[in-house]
């Protein structure tokens, strides 16, 4: 491959928007394939758990401050 075409490649690949679902399964494999070195025992689903309870977590943080800035 040239650099020409390597560098068209990255272009392209600029240009590319992912959704929301997209980066939420990227960032599970990420942490998944890290954690899982170091700790053969960590499994997908502890992964996709610990993601949900996260985004529980800020969601009721996000809706207590709408509700603050509703009462104000």
């Amino acid at each position: 491959m040239t650099i020409a075409a390597l560098d068209a490649l990255i272009a392209k690949a600029r240009m590319v928007r992912m959704t929301e679902g997209q980066l939420r399964e990227q960032r599970l494999s990420f942490v998944y394939g890290n954690t899982h070195i170091e700790n053969a025992m960590i499994t997908r689903e502890m992964v996709e758990q610990a993601d949900k309870k996260i985004a529980d977590e800020e969601s009721a943080q996000k809706a207590r401050v709408d509700l603050q800035g509703a009462t104000e």
